[in-house]
Order: C-alpha cells, then structure tokens, then sequence
C-alpha cells in the first residue's frame, strides 16, 4: 500500500520549488517530484515464487534516512542527463535531496509502516496520522505548485507547505482524539491498560478504526471524531494462535517461516479469517473500519511440501451495502445493518 504517488510528486515538488528561487524553476520542480516519487521503486523488488517479497522491502532500504544522499545523488545523475542539462549538479542533486528526503518521512505519517532507521532498526515506524489517499492533504498542495510555477514566485509553495504542515498536525490531533475515544472504550468494557491503535480511513481524518488486544482478542470500533465524537461499535475476534488454529504447520516449513514474516509486517495484529479456516488476515485493515473482516493475508496448504511458501490474498471486494455504511459513519449518521 504505497502512499499516493501524486502526493509524493507533490510534497517533493513543493520542498524545492518553496526554497530554489532560480530561472531554472519549472525544471527543478520537475526534479524534486520525480526524486519524491523515486523511493518506491521498490516495489519493483518482488517474486513470482514468494509472495512476500514485497512484503519485506516496500519502504525498506528506499525509505531509509540513511539512503537519502545516495538515492538523491543517483537520480540527480539520471536527471542531469535527461532534461537538467545545463543547470549546475550541485543544483541539481540540492533539488533531488529535498524533494527525496520527504518521501520516508511523508510515508511513515500513513498506517503502513516505514523502515525509516533501517538498517540499525527494523522497526516499521508508522505515525498514524494520514490516510494513504486523502485529496485534502493533496489537491491544495498541487494547487500551489501549479500557482507558483505560473507567477514565478515561492510564496504560493510556501503556502502549500504550510498546508501540508498544518494538515499532518491536524491529523496527529485527530489521531490522538481518536486513541483517547478508544481508550475510554476498553475501560467501560473493563480492560485496563491496554494499547490502542487508531488508525484513519481512505480520504480523510474524520473516520478512524480503532483497535486493541485485551487477553487474546481483538476488540475493534470505528471512531468519528468532529466537533462531536460518535462511536460505531465492531466486536472482538480471537487473536492468532499457531497452535489452536494451525496445529498440523511444521515449525520448520517455509510456510512457518512466512508465517513469522507476516508476523513481523503486521505488528502481530494477526487472526484467523472469519470465512477461511487457513487464511490469516492482518487485523489492523478493513474495507469498514468496524468490521471484523481482514483486508488482506496469507493462505496455507495443509498439502503444500515444506519448501512451498504461503499465498498472499487481497479482500478488497466492496459492495453498494458497505458503500452506505461507510458514508453515513462519515456523515456521523446512524449506519445502515
């Protein structure tokens, strides 16, 4: 789930365009969205043969703090080439550098996940505090890029990086309201001292899914938080257990060793799907925020040799009935069963 790619361009396009006052303007924007964009070539790293490939280097060693001077160098020197000539490299890579160095940190504020302090950490930072898509954060943004681009002028990016500041804190805010509404909730359910995560929905910050584990379950809610909060209540879900639910896996399979990999990308927010008793689903993604129903997992074959890897499966398919629901909990209206 990379973050979107016009949001990229344009957060790494604004960074130049707001502190570059040069002739050469529209070029190095050109430079810094490109270099913005230029990380999640990663995805590009995957295989036919074992499906969480991809899994383990999005947002790897591309989205590092450390590879930033490198992976900006190397795209100054492909962008020299390509349509910079003329321009000073120094210049030219100054642009790739600021325009590179938002993509790790623009990404971590999304639910995913980014290896920002690889390779001294493989923790998967991930600030919760933007959805992937949310054309609030993006439109405005390319609306200052384009306005600056067209008077030849830094203060319209200006205003389109302060923007973008001012609407990743008003996420972080929101994030923080939603985590105290859940908070509340596991105390009225008597389940102290537990970590919640809050989580926002596609396209905003209105909407958010909280969850939690409390003695071997999930419990999950979607949370509204406007000038009012509204709570739509889920449920709860056993949480994974190797042993109950998949009691015929090798420990020593390659399917067991998937099995710790998708641990390890999840968080350990794994369950077992409601509808397959060999997919295991990544608790913390679903088409609803209150639903108990995993976005996506992987499969295993009770039959499969001990070298076969697990498949990997998406749940993506919605409905008009899951359409309604979800735009009246963004309304704040009561939703449809």
């Amino acid at each position: 789930m990379p973050l979107d790619p016009l949001s990229q361009a344009a957060v790494g396009a604004v960074v130049p365009q707001a502190t570059m006052k040069r002739p050469e303007l529209l070029r190095l924007t050109l430079v810094g969205a490109l270099a913005g964009m230029a990380p999640d070539l990663d995805v590009l790293i995957r295989s036919d043969s074992d499906p969480l490939l991809f899994l383990e280097f999005h947002r790897q060693f591309t989205h590092s703090l450390l590879f930033i001077p490198l992976g900006s160098l190397l795209c100054a020197l492909v962008f020299s080439r390509l349509f910079a000539r003329g321009i000073p490299f120094l210049t030219v890579w100054l642009a790739a550098f600021l325009g590179y160095a938002t993509h790790g940190l623009l990404d971590a504020c999304t639910t995913y996940g980014t290896l920002l302090l690889w390779p001294f950490s493989d923790v998967r930072i991930a600030w919760n505090n933007i959805a992937v898509i949310d054309p609030l954060f993006t439109l405005p943004l390319l609306f200052a890029i384009v306005w600056g681009l067209v008077r030849r002028s830094t203060w319209a990016p200006r205003i389109g990086l302060a923007w973008a500041l001012t609407y990743l804190c008003l996420g972080l805010l929101q994030h923080n309201r939603a985590a105290a509404v859940g908070e509340s909730l596991a105390v009225e359910r008597g389940h102290e001292g537990v970590a919640v995560s809050a989580k926002p929905t596609l396209g905003n910050v209105l909407l958010w899914k909280v969850i939690y584990r409390h003695e071997g379950r999930f419990w999950v809610d979607a949370v509204r938080v406007g000038l009012d909060t509204r709570v739509y209540p889920g449920g709860s879900i056993a949480q994974f257990n190797a042993g109950a639910d998949l009691p015929w896996l090798d420990s020593a399979s390659q399917q067991a060793r998937d099995l710790e990999r998708f641990r390890w990308f999840s968080s350990d927010y794994l369950a077992m799907d409601t509808d397959n008793p060999l997919l295991v689903v990544d608790m913390r993604y679903s088409l609803l925020p209150n639903e108990i129903k995993g976005l996506w997992g992987i499969e295993f074959d009770p039959e499969a040799d001990a070298a076969a890897h697990v498949r990997y499966r998406a749940q993506r398919s919605a409905d008009a009935e899951r359409a309604r629901r979800l735009w009246a909990m963004l309304k704040g209206a009561d939703a449809p069963d």
